[in-house]
């Protein structure tokens, strides 16, 4: 499987999740149902099933609009750079913010896939910063410089927004950063020629006489015993 075919799939299931959540919006739009019933409602019996419904419902198109991008970016990011764990994690990141928000939230409906936008964050940030591979690292500088605001998004600076929802996500994707940090494996570590057993700093010189050595290919011998530059004539 090529670099490029690898990248197209993970967007595409990403992908695929999306358009199931903005097809449950258009059902409600066309057909006048009203699935906040199904949201969770801290505390309350009926609002246990939200734990598992709630990141799929939205309460308006703007609110759907504006989870889409990051879902697809962060979610794409997760799925190529840690592909053993991402079912895992997505469970793990659900049901910590779903039961999180029902013992701790405040009395209201919460609803919205950024619980699971925020946990995907926090696990490619903490992952970045505890494995600290080229991928891992790479993923968790995009994460970053396009939706760094994530950060702030668990605390209640809006009444309007469920911090709840963005803190228990963090929480949800931060254990899980550390539970499958050794699960995804690294990027094989390239082993340079001075890292190698045997070499010998003093033959450093020698190899700028030999001329340029194309990446992979092996060092030619060193002829001690030769000079490669003619000797120097004043006139």
């Amino acid at each position: 499987m090529t670099q490029k075919t690898h990248w197209f799939n993970c967007f595409k299931s990403t992908l695929l999740f999306i358009i199931f959540i903005w097809l449950i919006k258009l059902i409600e739009q066309m057909y006048f149902f009203d699935f906040h019933f199904m949201a969770i409602y801290p505390r309350e019996f009926s609002g246990l099933i939200g734990i598992l419904c709630a990141p799929f419902l939205h309460g308006s198109w703007g609110h759907l609009a504006a989870n889409t991008f990051p879902l697809l970016v962060l979610g794409s990011l997760h799925t190529y750079g840690y592909p053993k764990t991402k079912w895992k994690t997505l469970l793990i990141i659900l049901l910590v913010s779903g039961v999180g928000v029902w013992l701790f939230g405040r009395p209201n409906y919460h609803l919205g896939a950024s619980s699971i936008t925020s946990g995907l964050f926090y696990f490619l940030l903490i992952a970045g910063l505890f494995r600290r591979d080229r991928v891992s690292i790479c993923l968790m500088l995009i994460a970053v410089f396009m939706f760094g605001s994530i950060l702030l998004g668990i605390f209640p600076l809006d009444p309007k927004i469920s911090f709840e929802a963005h803190f228990f996500g963090a929480l949800g994707g931060s254990i899980c950063a550390f539970l499958f940090e050794k699960q995804d494996s690294k990027p094989p570590v390239k082993v340079y020629e001075w890292e190698k057993e045997g070499y010998s700093i003093e033959d450093e010189g020698e190899y700028w006489k030999i001329g340029y050595v194309e990446p992979g290919e092996p060092l030619p011998p060193i002829d001690h015993q030769r000079d490669q530059f003619p000797p120097i004539t004043k006139k």
